[in-house]
């Protein structure tokens, strides 16, 4: 494939995201509610997902547009001696879900964010933050996989390939740490 028809590719799959207009601005109410009422944003996921979990709370925690306050958000992907602990002692379907209940409290969200929805780890957190009453919210690809009946609301983008789900659910974060922003008063 050439690179003119890769970003054809892309521009196609963005255009059909637009398609979630509903669920996004549902999913920015949340992420408002959530900051607003003093809760804190958790994310998890494996691999790119995992990326992109540290990368959207790191936006959140830091800043996306301009300087304003730091807003509560962490990524439950970082800290190697927990996720190796848990694993080593729990198994790794519990590396997310066992810090989901030290960490996450009534009035937080948990985003998980998995390309299949069926990551095993990831549905043990969207389990276990149900059991807490803390919000949950999944990035998926197009099936929604196990995840799409678990959760509050699945971001389910339009396409089944892995390296374009990635793009969209990178593009769907930035949105929705944009609009926490303007929600919360914190930027133009």
């Amino acid at each position: 494939m050439s690179f003119a028809a890769y970003c054809t590719t892309v521009a196609r799959n963005f255009e059909a995201l637009q398609s979630l207009e509903a669920e996004l601005e549902a999913a920015a109410k949340v992420w408002h509610e959530t900051l607003d009422q003093g809760g804190k944003i958790l994310f998890c996921g494996n691999g790119g997902s995992a990326a992109d979990a540290q990368h959207l709370a790191a936006e959140l925690v830091g800043r996306y547009k301009k300087d304003r306050p730091s807003l509560p958000s962490i990524a439950l992907t970082v800290d190697s001696s927990a996720l190796t602990a848990i694993g080593n002692d729990y198994g790794y379907e519990e590396v997310f879900a066992r810090q989901v209940a030290g960490l996450a409290c009534e009035g937080d969200l948990l985003v998980g964010i998995s390309t299949s929805g069926n990551s095993a780890n990831v549905i043990r957190a969207i389990e276990r933050a149900r059991d807490l009453g803390v919000r949950t919210m999944t990035f998926t690809g197009q099936s929604g996989g196990t995840l799409r009946g678990l959760c509050d609301l699945c971001l389910a983008v339009p396409s089944d390939q892995t390296n374009h789900i990635q793009e969209m659910h990178i593009a769907v974060g930035h949105y929705l740490c944009g609009e926490a922003e303007r929600r919360l008063g914190l930027v133009d």
